[in-house]
């Protein structure tokens, strides 16, 4: 599984590194994906990020 930030969306919050840092961190006030594929033992917190984006800037690829 693949995840993707849309920077021009995301309105820099935090939730997504809050809840699943071990793929989002912040950077200049914007999120942004550490790896290139989603370990399987952090997916269910990589998809309930991506579900609790406020302005839905998080895009997962399976």
């Amino acid at each position: 599984m693949r995840v993707t930030v849309d920077e021009e969306t995301c309105i820099g919050c935090g939730l997504c590194a809050e809840e699943c840092p071990e793929i989002f961190e912040m950077n200049d006030d914007k999120a942004r994906v550490k790896v290139d594929e989603v370990p399987e033992g952090v997916l269910e917190s990589c998809k309930e990020a991506a579900e609790n984006c406020p302005v839905e800037a998080i895009q997962i690829e399976e």
